[in-house]
C-alpha cells in the first residue's frame, strides 16, 4: 500500500527524460511550417545573428529561413526532424526575435524545461498618455522594478512597445502575467513583488508545502478611491403603471363643465370683455402702486438726546487766579539791552579768570 501524498507529489531534483530518436525513429509525415513578420528596426540586427539562428536549429533538424524583402522569418521541419514539438519551439524562437528578445536569451526556448509567453498590453489601456506611464511603472527607476521581477520568477523579462516577452518555467511565466495585466488595471507591482517575496520564503519550508498560505499573504486595500459626485437633479424613475395617462380636458369640456357652452353668443361676448376689463383694472392698479412708491417718505432715526454735562465738579477760582498771578510775573519775550550788556560782561570775566 502506498500513501496517496507520495503519488501526487514530485520528487525533489526528477527531470522528465530527453525526447529521443528512438522515442520516435519513422519521424514526421507531414510538412509543418510557421512564419512571422518583423519590424524594419530588427533587420540589422537578425542579418548578424541569423547563422547562429540556423546552427541552433539545425541540432533540431529544422530549416529557418531569412526573407529580408518581404520582412518575414520562417521555418520549417524537414524529413530527419523526429521531435514534432520542435517546430513549435522554432516559432516561438523566431517570434522573440521578432520582439527584440536577443538570440542569448532566445535561444534557450529550445531547452525542454522553458516556455515563453508574449502578453499583449497595447489594447488594455484607453488613453496613450496613461499606458505610457503604466508601462513605465512597470519598469521602474533604472529598470530596477524589472529586475527585481526577474529574480523572483527566474524568467528573463523583455518590454518592448505594446507587448511583453517574457521567458521562462511555467510557474514563473504564470507570476509574470499576473504582475502585468495588474499594472496595466492600475495596481502598482510592488504589492505583486511583496507577495512573491514572502510566497518565496514560505516555499523553504518543507511543512508549509502542504499547508494553505492565505493567512500569510497581505491582503492590500485600496485607499485612494474617489467618492462619486452626486448629481444636482437626481431622476427618480416613476412607478410602472400598465395603464395610460388620462386624456386632457378639450376646450368644450371645460365649457360645458362651466355652462358657458349653453350661453349665447353675445353674452360669451359680454363676459370676455369683463375679464379683459377686470385685467386691465389690475395692470392699472399696479403700475399705480409702483408710481407711489417714490413719493412714500423713508422712515427717520429716533433722535437720541445727548445728556447734559454733569455740573457737580466745582471750580476752584483762587487757585486760576493764582496761576494767572505767576502768569504775569514771568517776563517774556527778549531781554531788554542793559540786562543784555550786562550778562554778556559778566561772562568775559569769567573767561579772564580761567
Amino acid at each position: 500500500a502506498v500513501d496517496e501524498s507520495e503519488l501526487l507529489t514530485v520528487p525533489d531534483g526528477w527531470k522528465e527524460p530527453a525526447f529521443t530518436r528512438e522515442d520516435n525513429p519513422k519521424g514526421l509525415l507531414e510538412e509543418s511550417s510557421f512564419a512571422t513578420l518583423f519590424p524594419k528596426y530588427r533587420e540589422a540586427y537578425l542579418k548578424e545573428c541569423w547563422p547562429l539562428v540556423q546552427k541552433a536549429l539545425g541540432e533540431h533538424y529544422v530549416n529557418a529561413a531569412l526573407d529580408l524583402i518581404e520582412g518575414s522569418m520562417t521555418v520549417t521541419t524537414t524529413k530527419k526532424t523526429f521531435d514534432p514539438y520542435a517546430i513549435i519551439r522554432a516559432r516561438d524562437l523566431i517570434k522573440l526575435l521578432a520582439r527584440s528578445v536577443p538570440f542569448e536569451q532566445a535561444v534557450r526556448i529550445l531547452q525542454d524545461d522553458v516556455a515563453c509567453d508574449i502578453i499583449k498590453i497595447g489594447s488594455l489601456v484607453r488613453k496613450r498618455e496613461t499606458f505610457i506611464k503604466r508601462r513605465a511603472r512597470l519598469l521602474g527607476p533604472k529598470g530596477s522594478t524589472l529586475k527585481a521581477l526577474e529574480l523572483l520568477t527566474n524568467c528573463y523579462i523583455m518590454v518592448q512597445g505594446n507587448t511583453v516577452s517574457a521567458l521562462g518555467p511555467f510557474s514563473g511565466l504564470k507570476e509574470v502575467r499576473k504582475v502585468v495585466l495588474d499594472t496595466m488595471k492600475n495596481i502598482h507591482p510592488i504589492y505583486n513583488i511583496k507577495t512573491l517575496m514572502i510566497k518565496r520564503e514560505l516555499a523553504k519550508d518543507p511543512e508549509l508545502r502542504t499547508q494553505s498560505w492565505e493567512r500569510f499573504l497581505p491582503k492590500f486595500k485600496r485607499k485612494n478611491l474617489k467618492k462619486r459626485k452626486e448629481p444636482k437633479k437626481k431622476n427618480t424613475k416613476k412607478e410602472y403603471t400598465p395603464f395610460p395617462p388620462p386624456q386632457p380636458e378639450s376646450q368644450i369640456d371645460k365649457e360645458l363643465a362651466s355652462g358657458e357652452y349653453f350661453l349665447k353668443e353675445r353674452q360669451k361676448k359680454r363676459k370676455r370683455m369683463e375679464e379683459i376689463k377686470a385685467k386691465q383694472a389690475d395692470a392699472v392698479k399696479r403700475r399705480q402702486e409702483e408710481r407711489n412708491k417714490a413719493f412714500i417718505p423713508p422712515k427717520e432715526k429716533p433722535v437720541v438726546k445727548t445728556k447734559k454735562a454733569s455740573t457737580e465738579k466745582k471750580i476752584d477760582i483762587e487757585a486760576i487766579k493764582e496761576k494767572v498771578k505767576n502768569a504775569k510775573k514771568k517776563k517774556l519775550g527778549a531781554l531788554p539791552e542793559e540786562e543784555v550788556k550786562l550778562k554778556m560782561a559778566a561772562d568775559e570775566k569769567k573767561k579772564k579768570k580761567k
